[in-house]
């Protein structure tokens, strides 16, 4: 069970805890056609059925061992075409908190996976709702894995696992809402161009050579940024192409 949250200004004042659920993405959505659910409502969950990550893939997760949970946002400031400041406010609110946390190597895999030493330990997924141009509703989900040892992927990790010490669940919501409301307020603030800065500064394998996957067809190549929407930069033989979240893949 968890408490409200005591540190934050608004992320996780209104607390919804599901013992178990399908995904706690669903149910904020579900929460969200009630007109007088609050900005920040937190909804968690110590063990998801059928957790969703990005492109319908599951989240893997132990029950009671890691944090997964949903934000609902209101972010009726922000311009549509600007969403990928949502991915990115997650992505470096997840990061600062664990570049505090532990002394592993955090980068952002684009879009908005988080990477300890190469390997995985954080999942996003963001769900909007928008009316007229604007967002109505956002529904910010991450699972973070945090006191889990085994997974069946040899490519995931843990704060436990680097570490070699187990965590309370309570304290690392708290200091983790901390973060990302921090990176909230700079969003609503217009502070655009420095979440830019930190989010190339921490992305993985940023100008590095690594090989991709697109059209069926395996290539090597340097990612050189992202554009205004997002969608990521490469260098090809000294071209740079731009691509979509569902047209390139890390080979």
């Amino acid at each position: 069970m968890y408490k409200i949250l005591a540190n934050t200004l608004f992320l996780g004042k209104n607390l919804v805890f599901m013992p178990e659920c399908h995904s706690t993405n669903s149910l904020a959505l579900e929460l969200c056609q009630q007109k007088s659910v609050p900005e920040g409502t937190l909804v968690i969950s110590s063990e998801q059925i059928a957790g969703r990550g990005q492109f319908g893939n599951t989240w893997e997760s132990q029950p009671g061992m890691n944090l997964t949970f949903s934000l609902i946002l209101k972010p009726a400031f922000l311009a549509v075409r600007d969403q990928f400041f949502l991915n990115m406010i997650a992505s470096l609110g997840v990061r600062d908190y664990l570049a505090e946390t532990c002394t592993a190597s955090i980068h952002i895999k684009w879009p908005n996976d988080i990477f300890a030493n190469e390997f995985k330990i954080c999942g996003i997924l963001i769900e909007n709702q928008v009316m007229s141009q604007r967002f109505t509703h956002v529904v910010m989900g991450i699972g973070l894995n945090v006191n889990q040892e085994q997974f069946t992927s040899p490519k995931a990790t843990s704060l436990s696992r680097i570490t070699h010490q187990p965590y309370d669940l309570q304290e690392v919501l708290e200091g983790l809402l901390m973060k990302l409301e921090a990176r909230y307020f700079q969003l609503r603030q217009n502070r655009l161009s420095e979440l830019q800065e930190d989010y190339l500064k921490y992305m993985y394998r940023l100008n590095e050579e690594h090989t991709f996957i697109a059209d069926q067809k395996q290539f090597k190549g340097k990612i050189s940024g992202v554009d205004e929407y997002g969608r990521l930069k490469v260098l090809i033989h000294d071209q740079e192409k731009i691509f979509g979240v569902r047209e390139i893949s890390f080979g």
